[in-house]
């Protein structure tokens, strides 16, 4: 609902606990503040220019911009646009003015917010607004040298994974200036800024380790939410993403088919296949009356949004403190391998888009052909010599 920005109303203003929020301005049609999920708050004024919406940032709170001298540019702006001008394009075209933080409040909003998908605009606003705007915020853009890129990359050089995902945003920034007249082209000072190594964490239940598992689970329905049991049962029986058990609604779910038809996922539209156990799992999860949501959450007709405390609760009850919920996607791939399926189809059932992010698995698929040329080459050996060689440790 609009309100008069004022200074009360600003220091008041937050952003949702899931997303951003805007706060638009009952004096000036189009002028508000918009409030991130990091506590940074902006102002912003959206506008219609040649028949395309354009979000132009005026500047962020605090010095020197106020309510007031915000609204007045705003103003400004507008009264130019009457005149048969284009603010927008027009203060694209001072190359270099702006600051790294207003660069990254237009691509968080102009870029991310259409997109991407929810997961991942939090991941860009995290590397922009933890990592990218403290160290470079307010530089102005055409300042930026691959010597300051170097040297953010490598002032977080202990977390390797995330420096390389502050690195390509800051490159992806970068790029955008370049298409939107900011930088000139060619000039992205992320290029050739090589990223650390990463080492990729494999972590495997055994057979042993889904015993204890199960029987914790199974210890624990006395205690925990059945959503919790069930989302957990259902991870390790699908080999589903966490965030596509979690928006599982049951629309979703086709027992006659037994399949989970997903209209969406971080790959696209998606088809899981049950497996008896899993459709199992699923009838046994209770169905709340107006909640479309299979693993339902406390708020009605929403999901469950948190399973890493109880899954804390439950892993260390077992013996499993260094697994993550993660690591019981790759044990449904392991047991896929061990079991001599392809990797095109371990690929498939887990919905890999690209054939690479499977290739990881592939030492595991390789191990029952093995056990079969141990088991062909033992019976060879029997029939030349007479007798058992063994096979030897592989």
């Amino acid at each position: 609902m609009p309100v008069k920005i004022t200074k009360r109303a600003v220091d008041q203003a937050s952003a949702a606990s899931k997303r951003d929020a805007t706060i638009w301005d009952t004096e000036v049609k189009g002028f508000g503040l918009r409030c991130r999920q990091s506590g940074a708050k902006f102002y912003v004024l959206k506008t219609r220019i040649g028949g395309r919406q354009r979000w132009i940032t005026i500047g962020r709170h605090g010095s020197p911009w106020t309510p007031d001298s915000a609204r007045q540019e705003a103003l400004r702006l507008l009264g130019y646009k009457a005149g048969g001008n284009d603010p927008a394009s027009d203060r694209d075209n001072q190359k270099g003015v702006i600051s790294v933080e207003e660069l990254g409040e237009r691509f968080l909003t102009e870029y991310v917010l259409r997109r991407c998908k929810p997961r991942t605009i939090c991941e860009y606003q995290r590397a922009v607004e933890l990592f990218i705007n403290p160290t470079l915020g307010r530089h102005r853009i055409s300042d930026i040298s691959r010597t300051d890129v170097a040297r953010l990359h490598y002032e977080h050089r202990l977390i390797p994974y995330q420096a390389n995902r502050t690195l390509g945003v800051l490159s992806k920034m970068m790029g955008l200036a370049e298409e939107w007249g900011l930088r000139p082209e060619g000039s992205n000072p992320c290029v050739r800024v090589r990223k650390y190594p990463e080492i990729k964490r494999e972590r495997y239940l055994s057979q042993e380790e889904l015993r204890r598992l199960g029987a914790v689970l199974t210890e624990a329905e006395g205690t925990e939410s059945p959503f919790v049991i069930g989302a957990i049962r259902l991870l390790v029986l699908t080999g589903a993403r966490l965030s596509e058990i979690l928006t599982l609604k049951w629309s979703y779910v086709d027992v006659e088919t037994a399949t989970l038809r997903l209209p969406d996922s971080k790959t696209g539209a998606k088809t899981i296949f049950l497996n008896p156990p899993a459709i199992a799992v699923l009838r046994s999860i209770p169905r709340m009356d107006g909640n479309p949501f299979v693993i339902a959450g406390e708020k009605a007709a929403a999901h469950l949004v948190d399973l890493q405390k109880p899954w804390r609760r439950i892993r260390a009850k077992a013996g499993l403190d260094d697994l993550r919920i993660h690591d019981l996607r790759h044990s449904f791939a392991s047991v896929a391998a061990g079991a001599g399926l392809s990797l095109p189809m371990i690929g498939k059932l887990l919905g890999h888009s690209q054939p690479a992010t499977t290739a990881r698995y592939a030492h595991l698929a390789s191990e029952p052909m093995r056990a079969a040329a141990d088991r062909i080459g033992a019976e060879i050996s029997i029939s030349l010599t007479g007798e058992f060689l063994p096979t030897g440790d592989h």
